[in-house]
């Protein structure tokens, strides 16, 4: 749809739009605030008056839109929104941070300088800098944690605009959306943003699976709202009787959340059990806010039988990032799982508005919040520059997710670790010295190894030695950013020395070699080896690792491989016509690759198994060309996001026919002649062949396993559901092994 607008029409809305900003926060805002607002929404509009969004809208509607995002759904105050509202004037217009310095402050300046090196360094497109660019984004947190909550505002609403972007910019904005920053805005606290930034994720790099998803939301809703009817009206009966004011809200769980359930349980939307949570916020009396939420869960489990294994008590012992909770899972009417969250109105708004709420709350009390003491570990964990950007992401994502556990040290204290955490983790969270130099642990007074995984409630007692040094076999089962961090630190200490030994080794043996020295050779060596880095080979090399013979093969072979696939894409002749048809038959069983729809060689990735017919992308490797994955594999996103300038369009074309072999497992109620029928419906198809079946029954179910060639994916879907319409099969789906 065209954007038309007349200027006088484009000026009301801007005005409109503004006092709309000023809604939510207007009766909490002083005279001086108002007027800060004011100033920086002026200078804002003046300095985007030229300037127009890809929609055709003026461009200062993005600034207005993060602002309303910090003032309502993160409740920042007025140096915020200011911020917020100037955040892409230094970055796109003639003002300076100067500028900026001169006319709202030093505070102002330091939040919008911050807020343009950020969308500096997220232009880049090469992952080792990109990941780098993580790393130094990441470090504004501790800085000014205003910054990150803005960029965050800020990439909420690009992900809202998105539709007017090409198709590759958006799978790469998504990617690295789903990659970083849906994680960020979790691990700060905002469960609404996250939630979006998920849900809008999935929207852009699995668009079929979100449409399908949301479709089935929506043609729910009428039976959640009478679900919840019934729900309430029972529970009200009993929260009146104790005279308890509480609101009771219930709502679909996200779209993301629910495809992660279909996809973890390996089920479809009609069998996830729990795809709405009910929500009963309460209104406290005076230091009654503990003892009233028990009272709660009290009430619920009068009336409807709690699962004792899904108790989370968030209350008793807050989550790091501040939240507080009870979640319960029930069986409600007609025999549902329901899950039962209970939370005051302060606690409300700390779980939906994340670290400023948090703050808000927390003003007078003495006691470090945990999620300060986070920033402060994660400030010591982003400085230290000795371990492997990319590497380092990887593992700071995983840790920003990952669910928690509460263990006790000797002297009683808590601390709170990511679930799967080691011995070895637990003394890293102590202080890295005692981490570095530990050489054994006792757990609830036991002796155990370093490796020993903990569970809420443990207490850990730390042995340390100062003749003890970390090996590199502690990174096996280490899974702390910060504990991984420190260990690759030391080692680096020890190596760097071996390495610098190594080099001057190679040097000496190339030169024997008639062969040059330099970055090219060392990349070529690198590359010959499956290493990462020249500094792997120069440690390779050191300690012997790499001998002689080895690099007499390297030399020999050198100009038999193919070390760069970038210079030299092998063609396999011209590309036919691509049909533009959404049916995919027999005749589309090869790949063409990019704009200009080039046949190269290619590999199918064994981490997916993508078959003719799949949804797909290539991605170029280092060593084994271009490797095929399917845009749904489980290392999509992470491929997408750090290595968007290696990933290629690809599409199926009419070839020479290819079979590919895949597996259907099979399950159901046993029948006589079950397998006799399946084993026939699959022979009626044509050029499908059958190379094993393994099938058992047990007290009257069956399941087992069909290993198949086909020769497309449109083939096997139409062969899934035949098997489907035998009487007694009750699930048919696609597995990777058998």
């Amino acid at each position: 749809m065209q954007y038309t607008a007349t200027i006088e029409e484009e000026n009301k809305e801007i005005a409109n739009r503004y006092k709309d900003l000023l809604k939510g926060t207007y009766e909490v805002l002083t005279k001086e605030d108002k007027n800060l607002i004011r100033k920086a929404f002026e200078v804002a509009v003046d300095a985007h008056s030229e300037q127009r969004r890809k929609t055709g809208e003026p461009y200062i509607y993005h600034p207005i839109a993060v602002a309303k995002i910090v003032a309502n759904e993160i409740g920042l105050g007025a140096v915020s929104i200011a911020s917020a509202l100037l955040h892409d004037v230094v970055e796109d217009t003639s003002y300076t941070i100067d500028d900026m310095e001169q006319l709202f402050g030093e505070k102002i300046a330091k939040i919008v300088s911050g807020l343009t090196k950020i969308s500096k360094l997220n232009k880049e497109s090469n992952a080792s800098i990109q990941a780098e660019n993580f790393r130094k984004m990441l470090l504004t947190l501790h800085d000014d944690v205003r910054v990150i909550l803005i960029k965050i505002a800020d990439r909420l609403h690009n992900m809202q605009t998105m539709n007017a972007m090409p198709e590759h910019k958006q799978l790469k904005i998504a990617s690295e959306t789903l990659y970083i920053y849906a994680p960020l805005a979790h691990r700060l606290g905002l469960y609404n943003i996250k939630t979006e930034l998920e849900d809008l994720g999935l929207k852009y790099t699995e668009p079929e699976v979100y449409n399908d998803i949301l479709q089935k939301i929506e043609e729910s809703h009428k039976e959640k709202d009478e679900y919840l009817e019934r729900f309430t009206t029972i529970l009200k009966k009993g929260l009146d009787k104790e005279n308890i004011k509480c609101e009771i809200k219930g709502r679909f769980k996200s779209i993301f959340s629910i495809r992660s359930k279909m996809r973890k349980q390996n089920v479809t939307f009609d069998e996830v059990y729990d795809k709405f949570a009910i929500r009963i916020i309460y209104n406290p009396k005076k230091q009654d806010e503990k003892f009233q939420a028990w009272k709660i869960y009290s009430i619920v489990t009068d009336y409807f039988k709690p699962n004792p294994s899904r108790l989370r008590d968030w209350i008793s012992q807050p989550k790091s990032t501040g939240y507080e909770a009870l979640h319960i899972t029930v069986i409600g009417p007609d025999g549902k799982w329901v899950e039962v969250q209970i939370r005051s109105e302060r606690m409300n708004e700390i779980a939906e508005k994340g670290y400023a709420a948090h703050v808000k709350y927390k003003q007078g009390e003495d006691n470090e919040s945990g999620l300060e003491i986070w920033l402060n570990r994660l400030k010591e964990t982003l400085e230290s520059q000795n371990s492997n950007a990319v590497d380092f992401v990887e593992d700071f994502k995983l840790n920003l997710y990952a669910k928690e556990i509460f263990v006790f040290t000797p002297l009683g204290d808590i601390k709170s670790l990511p679930k799967g955490a080691s011995a070895l983790d637990f003394a890293f969270s102590i202080h890295t010295d005692v981490g570095l130099k530990c050489r054994g642990a006792k757990v609830n007074g036991k002796l155990v190894p370093l490796s020993f995984q903990l569970k809420s409630g443990d207490q850990v007692e730390v042995f340390t030695s100062n003749t003890n040094k970390p090996n590199s076999r502690w990174l096996d089962f280490v899974i702390t950013a910060r504990a991984k961090t420190k260990i690759k630190a030391a080692l680096r200490e020890e190596e760097k020395l071996i390495a610098d030994e190594g080099k001057a080794i190679l040097q000496r043996k190339l030169r024997h070699l008639k062969i040059t020295f330099n970055e090219k050779i060392v990349n070529e060596l690198v590359n010959y080896f499956n290493l990462k880095t020249s500094f792997d080979l120069f440690y390779r090399m050191g300690n012997g690792a790499i001998d002689n013979k080895q690099l007499k093969s390297f030399v020999t072979q050198r100009n038999s491989r193919i070390l760069n696939f970038f210079k030299t894409k092998l063609r396999r002749g011209p590309s036919k016509e691509f049909v533009n048809t959404e049916e995919v038959t027999t005749k589309f069983d090869s790949l063409v690759f990019g704009v200009d729809e080039e046949r190269l060689d290619y590999k199918l990735s064994k981490c997916c198994n993508p078959i003719a017919g799949d949804k797909v992308f290539g991605f170029l490797t280092i060593n084994d060309g271009i490797k095929v994955h399917k845009i749904n594999c489980p290392n999509a996103i992470s491929l997408q996001s750090n290595y968007a300038y290696r990933i290629l369009k690809a599409k199926w074309i009419d070839s020479t026919k290819q079979d590919f072999k895949i597996i259907l497992k099979v399950s159901g109620v046993d029948k006589s002649g079950i397998v006799n029928q399946l084993t026939r419906i699959i022979s009626n198809y044509k050029q499908v062949f059958i190379h094993s079946i393994n099938i058992a029954a047990n007290e009257g179910v069956f399941d087992g396993k069909v290993s198949l060639s086909v020769q497309n994916s449109s083939q096997l879907n139409r062969l899934i559901n035949s098997v489907k319409r035998i009487e007694g099969v009750e699930k048919v789906e696609r597995v990777n092994t058998l």
